[in-house]
């Protein structure tokens, strides 16, 4: 069985839009730690993390906001991840997305250390692939994968110890897309797998493939998984609700999938905003969700209350 590692990272300066700071919370009110220990692995809950400090240079582009707390969150997130991927799996929960610029430049650092390639699976609406210099928004948690994968202009964000090549990201779920970002990815080598892709094969297959590569060099995975990759009507608590997304049993298939792997090293649960929620019905499907990449089947699954 597995040691968990739960870090409270509140991260609500990547959008206008507040609330997601109430995440690390409410996935714990929703069961979390109950669902991993029900399936026998120990947690440990490290409690809600707070950003270092940071002065960083203004940048040209003054859409931009929140940039020296956004860099303090990286700073400390990414020394967390070091930390806790030492001691067992790393679950972050946010939290807006912004949180992954530190949990996945840390868990590089880690698998650098390791000598094996890292990973990173990005269940998403969107790509993320935006930079400084080109988000019109100026919401940072639109910026991860760009930095991550050591795109230029991050001057003020810290150096990455160790860069992610394009052609170890996937992304599943994409129906939202600025074309900035679709021009700087559609010639890369990143897997992109967008809701008509998953309507015409299913999520199975391009799935399997990524897994299959990850195999083939014993690598290490990083999985992101955020509410708006869910279709709205069964996870509302989101502030940037895209209709079309991934259906419930997608979602759990995928989840199962990654379980099987055995691949995977850590998971950023995000851009859960409890103020949306329908009686917490997000953070209780997030938890699920959670459970099954954990080790829950089908045949696994409590009957619901009242059932």
């Amino acid at each position: 069985m597995t040691d968990c590692i739960l870090i409270g990272a509140p991260v609500d300066c990547g959008k206008q839009r507040r609330g997601c700071l109430m995440g690390p919370d409410a996935y714990r009110t929703a069961g979390l730690v109950e669902a991993l220990q029900g399936l026998g692995h120990s947690v440990m809950d490290r409690g809600n993390m707070t950003p270092d400090p940071a002065d960083p240079p203004p940048v040209a582009n003054k859409a931009v906001h929140h940039l020296p707390q956004t860099v303090g969150w990286t700073l400390s997130l990414m020394r967390a991840a070091q930390e806790a991927a030492k001691e067992g799996f790393p679950i972050f929960m946010g939290g807006d997305h912004a949180l992954s610029l530190g949990s996945v430049a840390g868990m590089a650092a880690h698998a650098a250390q390791l000598d094996r390639p890292l990973f990173v699976l990005w269940l998403d609406a969107h790509t993320d692939f935006h930079t400084l210099e080109t988000t019109t928004s100026g919401n940072l948690h639109g910026t991860p994968l760009a930095y991550v994968t050591g795109q230029k202009g991050f001057d003020p964000f810290p150096p990455l110890p160790s860069v992610i090549p394009v052609e170890r990201v996937g992304l599943i779920g994409l129906r939202s897309v600025d074309p900035e970002e679709r021009a700087a990815l559609e010639d890369g080598e990143a897997m992109l797998v967008d809701m008509r892709m998953i309507d015409e094969v299913g999520i199975a297959r391009p799935l399997g493939t990524f897994l299959d590569k990850v195999a083939a060099v014993d690598g290490l995975l990083h999985v992101s998984l955020d509410v708006d990759f869910l279709d709205p009507a069964v996870a509302p608590a989101v502030g940037t609700t895209v209709p079309g997304g991934a259906t419930v049993r997608e979602a759990h298939l995928a989840m199962e999938m990654l379980s099987d792997s055995g691949r995977v090293c850590s998971l950023d649960l995000v851009e859960l905003n409890p103020s949306l929620d329908e009686r917490g019905r997000t953070a209780s499907l997030m938890v699920d969700l959670c459970a099954s990449l954990m080790g829950r089947r089908v045949f696994d699954r409590p009957t619901p209350r009242g059932a």
